[in-house]
């Protein structure tokens, strides 16, 4: 039964699950953050995947990207798996502007978390949701609100 790392379950909530990822918002205001979590469990590596689990985590990323880079008018999307805390396989997916407090540089270990008020989560959430529902239903994937 897959279970969710306790740090990922803290830093992060759920948004929305795929057929294979839950996709979970990190809590910084700082920048649009989505991480996909495949339910699967002892996977650390995107290879220990089988193949289809691979395919399928493919096309949940490139719904996420485009998401980020078109829905949220991103000017890059950083993505990123790397596991040195927490083993539990989880992709980073982030919206990158050249405004944002740490572009250029890597987001990791920048600035501590901004965690969102109430009101910007609500609208940040809704806005997301929307997002990926109608990228999904464009390619007909199955997911579910959380």
């Amino acid at each position: 039964m897959f279970k969710l790392h306790p740090q990922l379950k803290h830093d992060t909530l759920p948004l929305v699950q795929f057929s294979l990822c839950q996709v979970r918002l990190m809590n910084d205001m700082h920048y649009p953050w989505l991480i996909l979590v495949p339910m699967r469990m002892d996977i650390q590596e995107l290879y220990q995947l089988n193949a289809m689990d691979q395919q399928q985590f493919l096309l949940e990323s490139g719904v996420i990207s485009k998401v980020l880079r078109i829905g949220m008018q991103a000017d890059k999307v950083n993505i990123a798996a790397l596991g040195n805390k927490v083993e539990q396989l989880h992709v980073h997916h982030i919206a990158r502007y050249h405004n944002d407090i740490a572009w250029p540089e890597p987001v990791f270990g920048k600035f501590s978390a901004q965690p969102y008020d109430q009101d910007y989560l609500i609208l940040m959430q809704q806005k997301l949701k929307t997002l990926i529902q109608q990228e999904g239903q464009q390619l007909r994937m199955r997911w579910q609100l959380r």
